[in-house]
């Protein structure tokens, strides 16, 4: 056996270059997700077919949280660590040849069955479809999740891919695989879908080709690193297994999540026609924010994190923590007021023209601003998370994320219930806002663990900190609000014009926040990590 490979943790410099390429990829698959979803809304707007193809498209994408970057990953990541630092690299070869073998097999079978079971898992996802007349909308959701089930396969696999690749910190090439999703599905939205007799069934078919080519971009790359998986079975390898233990409380969680979600979608299907849209649409822009920074950051610091607790590092452990926190206040306020200013702005400059009207902007712009004040707490989430997975804690966060998920769902009935009985419009908003608050309770409970457990350590002047991003924020705020047009007048001016709008607000904004921040004393500086081994 080969001596072991230890790898030395990246300074605060390389995770904050390495979270900069991760969130430049990310902010280019977001990018090219809006094209997406505005060739979506000007061609097929917020109506039967979109409706049909949001459920059919959200079901493997909820199962994704069990088999790819949700469980998974997060079981998987910490475990692939401690074998690189401390094991040899046939131990590394060995563990990605079983856990593919496995993973692939298990991901076949429970695919075939989703494919089989897919009139029975429309009618639990949007049992408000069985309820039209003539069953269009559930006939249509059906024949499209048989094409995008499968999708669960291919990108299940790619995040495994994934995972190894981030691991040897090759952050670009994962957070890159989204793009192709994206080129796929505007490529079969924008030319092949318009045309068809049955434009949906198109849409789902580009969701199966989407997975696939994600999946042949990422082997070339696993093949440089000598680390293409030759699968195995390897279930009753202690190692695979140490992966499903630690898996086993997250599905847990994830499946609360996914009846939560389920629970969403079934009331969302019992209101408007159009409502699964509306939050489809306006989820997709606050996960901008939290995609291009939030999710890129927790990316960076898993591998990092789980280095030096099997280095038996706690100090730098809590300096990356603290650090990544900061960066979190830093971006998550000022994107979260933005968001809420200029919802509906954006929302028009965006999407509106063609099927999508000014009522789609009106009803959207609602749910924009209720998720929009969450943007914080679902930020934090993603980046507290990590401080427990690295350490192989997976029960605490889960247990944790069951509380919110529950209280998620009694907020649904609480919020949207009273909604619908005062008539007052857009009562699909009340799940957005719902979500938002469960998502603070999830996070300050995530945030209580670590401060009990003394894994995060406050760093001196987060007081002062704190009190120059909401001062920043809330100048930025007042300014947005006292400059930008109302949206009636947004829609009245031609798309390019719209463009160069929101490109001013946003411009704008950005520089009174950033001046605010200077004239309040902080400075670059100021955001160093005061580690023992590393400094930005």
């Amino acid at each position: 056996m080969s001596a072991p490979e230890t790898r030395p943790t990246p300074p605060a410099s390389g995770l904050l270059k390495s979270t900069s390429v991760v969130s430049l990829m990310t902010l280019l698959s977001r990018v090219l997700g809006l094209v997406r979803d505005v060739v979506f809304a000007r061609f097929f707007g917020a109506g039967m077919v979109m409706d049909a193809f949001f459920v059919a498209f959200k079901i493997p994408n909820i199962f994704r949280r069990f088999f790819a970057e949700g469980a998974f990953s997060q079981a998987f990541v910490p475990v692939f660590a401690e074998v690189d630092e401390q094991g040899s690299r046939d131990e590394v070869r060995d563990l990605v040849d079983r856990t593919a073998g496995t993973l692939g097999i298990v991901l076949f079978i429970f695919t075939a069955v989703g494919v089989l079971a897919a009139p029975a898992l429309i009618a639990v996802f949007a049992p408000g479809f069985l309820g039209d007349t003539d069953g269009s909308r559930y006939e249509l959701a059906v024949g499209m999740l048989r094409l995008t089930f499968p999708y669960l396969l291919f990108i299940s696999l790619t995040a495994l891919a994934g995972a190894v690749l981030n691991t040897y910190r090759q952050f670009g090439v994962p957070a890159f695989a989204p793009v192709l999703l994206n080129v796929v599905l505007i490529l079969f939205a924008a030319w092949l879908a318009p045309g068809a007799e049955a434009p949906g069934m198109v849409l789902a078919a580009g969701v199966f080709t989407a997975g696939a080519v994600q999946l042949m971009f990422m082997l070339p790359f696993l093949l440089h690193i000598r680390l293409l998986p030759r699968p195995k079975w390897g279930w009753s390898h202690p190692r695979v297994r140490r992966v499903v233990t630690l898996m086993a409380p997250i599905i847990f969680g994830a499946s609360v999540a996914q009846i939560n979600i389920l629970f969403d979608t079934l009331i969302a299907s019992f209101l408007a026609t159009g409502s699964i849209s509306w939050l489809y649409y306006s989820d997709r822009l606050m996960e901008f924010p939290l995609g291009v920074f939030g999710i890129a950051l927790a990316t960076v610091i898993l591998p990092s994190l789980s280095r030096q607790h099997a280095a038996e590092s706690p100090a730098s452990f809590a300096a990356t923590m603290d650090w990544a926190l900061r960066l979190v206040f830093l971006i998550a306020l000022p994107a979260a007021a933005g968001l809420a200013i200029l919802a509906g702005p954006i929302l028009t400059t965006i999407f509106a023209g063609g099927q999508f009207g000014a009522g789609d902007v009106q009803m959207s712009t609602l749910s924009l601003v209720a998720y929009s004040l969450g943007l914080p707490g679902f930020i934090l989430v993603k980046v507290l998370a990590p401080g427990y997975f690295a350490r192989q804690d997976t029960r605490t966060p889960v247990r944790i994320g069951v509380i919110a998920l529950v209280v998620n769902m009694g907020l649904n009935v609480s919020i949207v219930v009273p909604w619908v009985l005062a008539e007052l419009p857009g009562p699909h908003a009340g799940l957005a806002l719902a979500t938002a608050l469960s998502a603070f309770l999830n996070a300050g409970l995530l945030w209580r663990g670590l401060r009990r457990d003394d894994v995060h350590r406050p760093g001196p002047g987060w007081r002062r900190f704190l009190l120059q991003v909401v001062a920043a924020s809330g100048v930025m705020l007042l300014l947005l609000d006292y400059f930008t047009a109302p949206v009636s007048a947004w829609l009245e001016v031609g798309t390019w014009q719209r463009v160069g709008w929101l490109s001013v607000a946003v411009a704008g904004g950005i520089v009174a926040y950033a001046g605010t921040l200077l004239a309040t004393g902080l400075r670059p500086s100021d955001l160093r990590m005061t580690s023992p081994d590393a400094s930005l």
